[in-house]
């Protein structure tokens, strides 16, 4: 593809800005179609990622492109006409805008909730708000530090008693369990990246977590296990959870990275699986692959639900006996 440039003066992100600013003009990029993401843009125009995510900043302050989570950013529904460049003065330090840690965490959820952890950089974060790139280390020593606080923040936005309000705890140890399993569920689908934060080897000490792990360990005390098997059921509850959720974020990532769907790719593998089924090989396979009607489709809430509901049977004689 041929880039068009801003002027040569221009910094590196304003020729970006330009170039997608022209293609998106020239209908080349219709309203929804994606934009190249803050990777695609570092690698194309050999630039680092804080200054492709200025770029992408840039274009959504002039209502060009939005951002939706994980898709990525994409054009907006309706574009207004293409305008030249403005360079922007960096603002002096008495007059850049009011920096706080939590606009800084909110700013770092919501490019990882788009473009997934990898994308995130502190630089890209001060990029996203408009601030010098090294205002951010006044609040945050580094990224490690960052995404811990972002864990936190986005594990905080619900809790099991949400559900049925702090005066009406459900009953029953199944009840609560399926309660706890489905908030913490529904977070991981609202931000993919969490479960990739840590392995189930290395928990995260978070007090937002621990808020989940209370309501779990609670519906679980007061059966007569011992303390170190009443533990393990509610690490194997837990992972079953992440160990699915883990599963959010790949599959965004090998679609940004394939430029396919799931069912997309799957439908560029059929003379592969063809070629399995017709070789004999695997029988069974070959018989319960073929009585689909429609294909296969997996379905992560629904094994979601399949696996939380035979765990809970199985460990019913274990708690209750």
């Amino acid at each position: 593809m041929t880039q068009t440039t801003g002027a040569a003066g221009d910094p590196p992100y304003l020729r970006i800005v330009a170039a997608i600013r022209r293609r998106i003009a020239d209908g080349e990029l219709a309203p929804g179609d994606r934009v190249p993401s803050t990777r695609q843009i570092a690698a194309q125009w050999g630039v680092a990622l804080a200054t492709a995510t200025k770029a992408l900043t840039t274009l959504r302050l002039e209502g060009l492109v939005e951002a939706r989570p994980r898709i990525g950013t994409v054009v907006a529904g309706s574009t207004p006409a293409a305008a030249p460049a403005r360079k922007r003065p960096s603002p002096a330090p008495d007059t850049e805008p009011e920096l706080t840690l939590d606009r800084i965490v909110r700013a770092a959820v919501e490019i990882a909730d788009a473009e997934g952890l990898a994308a995130l950089s502190m630089r890209g974060v001060a990029a996203r708000l408009g601030v010098a790139a090294m205002s951010t280390y006044r609040y945050v020593p580094s990224k490690e530090d960052l995404v811990l606080l972002m864990a936190d923040a986005a594990f905080g936005e619900a809790r099991p008693a949400d559900a049925h309000g702090d005066a009406d705890v459900p009953e029953g140890w199944r009840t609560r369990i399926e309660v706890g399993a489905r908030t913490l569920w529904g977070l991981y689908r609202k931000h993919p990246w969490l479960a990739r934060i840590s392995p189930l080897t290395r928990p995260l000490l978070l007090p937002n977590l621990l808020v989940h792990g209370e309501w779990m360990l609670s519906a679980l005390d007061g059966h007569g296990l011992a303390p170190t098997t009443l533990f393990d059921i509610h690490v194997l509850l837990y992972s079953h959870v992440q160990g699915l959720a883990v599963h959010l974020e790949l599959e965004a990532d090998a679609e940004a990275a394939t430029g396919q769907s799931e069912d997309q790719w799957m439908d560029s593998r059929a003379p592969v699986l063809q070629e399995l089924v017709d070789s004999g090989r695997f029988p069974t396979f070959a018989k319960v692959v073929g009585s689909f009607e429609d294909g296969y489709d997996l379905r992560l809430d629904a094994l979601f639900d399949l696996g939380l509901g035979a765990l809970l049977d199985g460990l019913a004689p274990v708690i209750e006996g």
